[in-house]
C-alpha cells in the first residue's frame, strides 16, 4: 500500500483573456476577479500534497500560491499550454477568415499553428516534463498547469480511452490519477483509478 502513487493534475484559474475565450498559450493573461474568487473558494478543498509542481507561467504559479499558502511550487516549462503563436490572444471571431487557421480546425492534432507548435511537439514536450516528474520520491503530489496539457495526459493515462477533446477540465479543478504501485507508473501503465479534484466522487477504476 505504501507505494501507491497519487498525481493530481490542476488546471489555473480563470484569466481575463478566457473570460474573451481568446487563445492562450505561452503568452500570459492575469487571473480575473472572478477566476481570483472562484480559487479561493477552493482553498482548503485541496489534501496536503508532499510537493506541489507547476507550469512556469504566472497564471499557474499564482493559482498555486492562492490554492496552497504555504507551499513553494517547483516551476517545469514542460508544462506550459500549447503555443498558440501568431493567434495568441486572438479570439475565433477575429481568426474566422484566416486560412491557416481554419486548416488548423480541420487537422488540429497535426497541423502546425504558425508562429507556435503543432499538437506532436507539444506533447513531445509534456511527455518530456512527465518523465521528469515521475522521477520524483513523493507518493502524493499535484500540478498546476493549463487544460491543454491535462487533456494530453489524460488521454494516455486514464483508466478508460477518450479522445483530447472529450475531456472538460475546469479553472481551478482537475483530476487525481492512482497508481497500485509506483513501478506500473514508470513503466507508463494506464492508472488504476481516477478521481475528480476536489474529489466529488469515484469516476472510475
Amino acid at each position: 500500500m505504501a507505494d501507491i502513487v497519487a498525481i493530481t493534475l490542476l488546471r489555473h484559474g480563470l484569466t481575463v483573456a478566457n473570460e474573451r475565450r481568446a487563445y492562450l498559450g505561452w503568452t500570459d493573461s492575469p487571473l480575473s476577479t472572478e477566476g481570483e474568487k472562484e480559487i479561493l473558494d477552493l482553498r482548503g478543498s485541496y489534501p496536503q500534497y508532499e510537493k506541489i509542481h507547476s507550469s512556469d507561467l504566472p497564471r499557474c504559479v499564482e493559482t498555486a500560491r492562492l490554492l496552497f499558502p504555504d507551499a513553494v511550487p517547483l516551476k517545469n516549462p514542460s508544462f506550459r499550454e500549447m503555443n498558440f503563436g501568431n493567434w495568441e490572444g486572438k479570439t475565433y471571431q477575429e481568426l474566422k477568415t484566416d486560412g491557416e487557421y481554419l486548416n488548423w480546425l480541420e487537422r488540429p492534432m497535426e497541423a502546425l499553428v504558425p508562429g507556435g507548435e503543432s499538437y506532436p511537439a507539444f506533447s513531445e514536450r509534456v511527455n518530456k516534463g512527465w518523465n521528469e516528474l515521475i522521477a520524483c520520491k513523493e507518493n502524493r503530489f499535484a500540478l498546476l498547469t493549463h487544460g491543454g496539457v491535462i487533456r494530453d495526459l489524460l488521454v494516455r493515462y486514464a483508466p478508460q480511452e477518450k479522445s483530447f477533446f472529450d475531456w472538460r477540465i475546469s479553472h481551478g479543478r482537475g483530476y487525481e490519477l492512482i497508481w497500485e504501485d509506483r513501478n506500473s507508473l514508470r513503466r507508463g501503465e494506464r492508472c488504476t483509478l481516477l478521481q475528480e479534484a476536489p474529489i466529488m466522487g469515484k469516476l472510475n477504476g
